[in-house]
């Protein structure tokens, strides 16, 4: 309310009209530092749904001039928007809608308190038994969370949602029918980590050598299914595993196979193609992200023996740097005007470029983070590469600054909330590790189950775990919910 009653205060005027029917508003220096505030996500969640809102830029709103509401009190307008957009940020703000997270970068909102030691009697709020199989992280809207998961012997995939409070399963909605490719056995059919507006939440499926989107609502209801393109490897079927991202009104989709290859956008409410890609043919595994790098949005992907960002508003190439190998699994990270990536196969590599489009390679070493993805923070690169060791490098020059082995083999990658990092191997051991520069200090090492490739999902003080144990034969997936009672 404080803000509402500074807003109130403050001169407004009329800017201009943009349509016979719409008004744009400049809002008060309060509010337009609150709504630059906001990521794009939480912005998102305040248009979708507010739909009568529509933000121009960082200083105006344009709203539209219906009769019912017309003429309108700029005052008590901006009033209501400031309620808006206060509630929305706080309510978004504890939201988890999409892989690696809010800033794309897998770091968690700070000041959470959330736990670092646990166990299956210690610090467990609650656990749910998940059916079928997957490796797909949590993405956590309102009170649901929400994951694929797929039954291999039916041959069947869909999405489950539980309760975030309780862990009760709310709804499980199948997807696809049979169809099912080769796979590595590591990998499986419901590997992708579900994507979110706010309002609906959208996944992609591999079957029926094709890639599916789907876009299903609160209650589980499917409101459009989409084939995106074609996807048949041939030389490795290893299956799929990329993870679509959010960008504007606009879900981006890969499918990068050795037989065909591309890149697409699809329109969020329909599922109709916004714009489309034609990739290298190659294998490539790594999930596009959309990260603001060099003073612009830039959408990147590395793999096909080369390191590339994108317009993500039309999916034009912005500049493309040889390095890394062909086969790359993990997500580009970025800090200030540098992006970094990893791989892979069959050479290890990673790789730090100015993303300038200058084409400058900073430095390159050959360690291989290839199913994990790394994370910067403060002007160093952490990374817990395949076999188990933990790295830190200087982000601006590659110097190391310390390493560390530990266990492997690791596929989930890190999370790191309030200086720390929490890392987890196959083998169902979750490291908490200082993210510091000056050397290597491991704070806790617990276990859950005896496997663990999902990567986990740190959010109001709650880690969420998603695990698998096998007893007798029999393997059983669970998510945890892990907190300070």
């Amino acid at each position: 309310m404080n803000i509402a009653r500074r807003a109130a205060a403050l001169d407004v005027h009329k800017f201009r009209k943009t349509h016979p029917l719409r008004h744009a508003f400049r809002l008060p220096e309060s509010l337009v530092c609150l709504r630059q505030s906001l990521s794009a996500d939480k912005l998102r969640v305040v248009e979708g749904n507010f739909p009568l809102l529509t933000f121009c830029d960082s200083s105006y709103i344009e709203i539209p001039m219906l009769p019912f509401c017309f003429p309108l009190d700029r005052v008590a307008f901006l009033l209501l928007v400031s309620q808006v957009i206060v509630f929305q940020a706080s309510v978004a703000a504890s939201d988890w809608l999409q892989w690696r997270g809010p800033s794309g970068k897998n770091v968690a909102e700070a000041g959470q308190g959330a736990p670092t030691h646990w166990d299956s009697a210690t610090n467990v709020i609650w656990q749910t038994d998940i059916p079928g199989r997957g490796h797909s992280s949590p993405t956590i809207v309102g009170d649901l969370i929400v994951m694929q998961t797929a039954d291999e012997q039916a041959e069947v995939q869909g999405l489950i949602a539980l309760d975030r409070s309780t862990g009760e399963q709310k709804w499980i909605t199948p997807v696809s029918q049979s169809g099912f490719p080769k796979l590595h056995p590591k990998n499986t059919h419901a590997s992708s980590t579900v994507a979110s507006d706010g309002r609906l939440f959208y996944s992609v499926f591999n079957h029926h050598q094709k890639i599916e989107a789907v876009a299903v609502d609160a209650s589980g209801q499917i409101v459009w299914k989409r084939d995106v393109g074609g996807f048949n490897p041939k030389l490795y079927e290893y299956g799929y595993a990329a993870s679509p991202t959010i960008y504007n009104n606009t879900l981006i989709v890969t499918g990068n196979s050795d037989t065909i290859s591309w890149m697409k956008a699809l329109d969020l409410k329909t599922g109709k193609e916004v714009w489309s890609q034609e990739m290298p043919q190659g294998l490539v595994w790594s999930s596009p992200i959309v990260g603001h790098v060099a003073g612009r949005d830039q959408l990147l992907l590395s793999g096909f023996e080369k390191f590339s960002a994108f317009d993500p508003a039309n999916g034009k190439q912005l500049w493309s740097v040889p390095c890394l190998t062909l086969a790359t699994c993990g997500t580009a990270i970025w800090e200030g005007d540098i992006a970094f990536a990893s791989g892979g196969y069959p050479k290890a590599e990673t790789v730090a470029v100015k993303a300038d489009g200058s084409g400058q390679i900073l430095w390159q070493n050959k360690v291989k983070c290839y199913e994990q993805s790394m994370l910067v923070s403060d002007g160093y690169v952490y990374a817990f590469n395949d076999q188990g060791i933990f790295f830190c490098w200087e982000a601006a020059t590659g110097r190391e600054m310390w390493k560390s082995r530990r266990q492997g083999p690791v596929s989930a990658s890190p999370v790191l909330v309030d200086g720390l990092i929490y890392a987890s191997n196959e083998r169902g051991v979750t490291y908490v590790v200082k993210a510091s520069p000056e050397s290597f200090e491991l704070v806790a090492e617990n276990n859950l189950g005896d496997e663990s490739f999902a990567t986990p999902v740190i959010l109001d003080g709650r880690v969420y775990l998603r695990v698998a144990e096998s007893t007798s034969g029999h393997r059983q997936e669970t998510l945890y919910c892990i907190g300070l009672k």
